[in-house]
C-alpha cells in the first residue's frame, strides 16, 4: 500500500497544484490531507476547491486544522474593531469564502482506518493532545505516547501529522511517526513545499519526506494579484517573509504582541515593523 500525506497548505495555490502532480505522478493508493488547507496565504477559496475536487474525483480523505478553526470563529468577528484588526488576515481569508464555513466545520479531527497487516493508522493535525499541539524534530521521545495515543490498545502502527511545518519520521516503539511538513509554507529553511510518502513494504512502514520545485515568485505574486496584500492587514507581510524564507514569523509576533494589540496598546502596523526589523 503507498499514502501520501500533505499538510498546511494555507492556501497557496501554486504550491498545491506542483505538491499534487508530483503525488499524482506517484499514484498513491491513499491521499491524506492533514489540515490548514485555508488561511495565511492568497488563495484560499481556490485551494478548498481544489481539494474538494480531489475528495470527490479521487477519494482524498481531509482533516481539520487550526487555521480552519481560526476561519470558523470569524463568523463572530465584528469589523473595525480592535480585535477585526488583529484577527484581519483570517476575516478576509472568511471573505474570501463568502462567509460559507460549512464545509471547514465538516472535516473531521481525525482520520483512521486498519491496515488488513500494518495495524491501525492514524492521522491528526497536530497530535491527540490537539490541533495546536504540534510534534516537532526536537519534542523528546518522553513527550511523544500521549501525543500518538501509545496507551491505545492496539496503539497506532503509523501516527501521521502536519501543523509544525517542518518535516520529520522517526519511530517510537512499534509506532512510526510521520510528519508531512508543509505543502505551502514550510519553516526549515527550505521553501520547496513537502508532503510524505508512506509504503507498507516487506511487513513494515517506511517513510520519506519529497520536496517539490516549484514558481516561487508566482506564488508570491498571489498575495498581490488576489487582493490579500494590502487587503488582509499588516500580518500579510510577515507571510511573504515567511514565504521567502522558509522560516516562521508569524509565532515570534503572536508572542511578543498579540495580547498587547488585543488590549490596544500597540498598532499592528508598529508591531510587524518591530518583528521585521528583528
Amino acid at each position: 500500500m503507498k499514502i501520501a500525506v500533505l499538510a498546511d497548505i494555507h492556501a497557496n495555490l501554486i504550491a498545491l497544484q506542483a505538491v499534487s502532480a508530483d503525488i499524482e505522478a506517484w499514484n498513491p493508493d491513499l491521499v491524506i490531507v492533514a489540515g490548514d488547507i485555508v488561511n495565511r496565504g492568497p488563495r484560499p477559496a481556490e485551494c478548498l476547491r481544489f481539494i474538494q475536487e480531489k475528495q470527490a474525483s479521487s477519494g482524498w480523505q481531509v482533516i481539520r486544522g487550526n487555521h480552519e478553526d481560526y476561519v470558523i470563529s470569524q463568523t463572530e468577528t465584528v469589523p473595525n474593531t480592535t480585535a477585526w484588526h488583529v484577527h484581519r488576515a483570517s476575516y478576509w481569508t472568511y471573505q474570501q469564502l463568502n462567509g460559507g464555513v460549512a464545509a471547514l466545520q465538516a472535516m473531521p479531527f481525525e482520520f483512521r482506518f486498519d491496515h488488513p497487516e500494518g495495524g491501525p493508522v492514524c492521522a491528526v493535525h497536530g497530535s491527540l493532545l490537539g490541533i495546536r499541539d504540534g510534534i516537532y524534530p526536537e519534542t523528546p521521545d518522553e513527550d511523544l505516547p500521549p501525543r500518538i495515543g501509545a496507551d491505545r490498545n492496539p496503539c497506532p502502527a503509523l501516527f501521521c501529522v502536519g501543523h509544525t511545518h517542518r518535516p520529520l519520521v522517526r519511530t517510537l516503539g512499534s509506532t512510526l511517526v510521520v510528519n508531512a511538513g508543509s505543502a505551502g509554507l514550510p519553516f526549515d529553511g527550505d521553501t520547496r513545499p513537502s508532503y510524505a510518502r508512506i509504503v507498507w513494504h516487506k511487513g513494515a512502514w517506511q517513510a520519506s519526506i519529497v520536496r517539490v520545485p516549484y514558481d516561487l515568485q508566482k506564488a508570491e505574486q498571489d498575495f498581490y494579484d488576489s487582493g490579500y496584500t494590502p487587503d488582509a492587514g499588516p500580518l500579510v507581510k510577515l507571510v511573504i517573509r515567511e514565504l521567502r524564507t522558509g522560516q516562521s514569523m508569524l509565532y515570534n509576533w503572536a508572542v511578543r504582541y498579540q495580547q498587547a494589540a488585543l488590549r490596544g496598546e500597540i498598532s499592528m502596523e508598529e508591531s510587524v515593523r518591530r518583528i521585521l526589523e528583528g
